[in-house]
């Protein structure tokens, strides 16, 4: 089984996203789920190389990446604080609409 992580970022500081970050995959694997990646941090995700590539949005391409990887997990886990984040509640949808388990913190 496989689950990805839908993490509000927003006004949190580096240690916090990866203290929660952390604590969610924990979680995750003690339930048995295999943590699919959606911290995208390689190069290709860097502030300018997006823009190099004409990306207008950049926090409109990590949800896009976000939403992509969702046909690949049988689960989302909801970190708290998911119903404050724009990008949280857009991925929350799309796991409602297409019938995609969801597991809150």
């Amino acid at each position: 089984m496989k689950a990805m992580l839908s993490q509000p970022m927003a006004c949190k500081t580096e240690e916090q996203i990866a203290a929660d970050r952390d604590r969610a995959i924990k979680n995750l694997e003690d339930r048995g789920y295999e943590v699919v990646n959606t911290l995208f941090t390689d190069e290709w995700y860097g502030d300018e190389a997006m823009r190099k590539r004409g990306v207008k949005n950049i926090p409109l391409c990590f949800l896009a990446k976000s939403i992509e990887h969702m046909c690949l997990v049988d689960a989302v886990y909801f970190v708290d604080g998911w119903q404050t984040a724009r990008g949280c509640r857009i991925e929350h949808d799309a796991a409602v609409a297409y019938g995609i388990k969801r597991i809150y913190e």
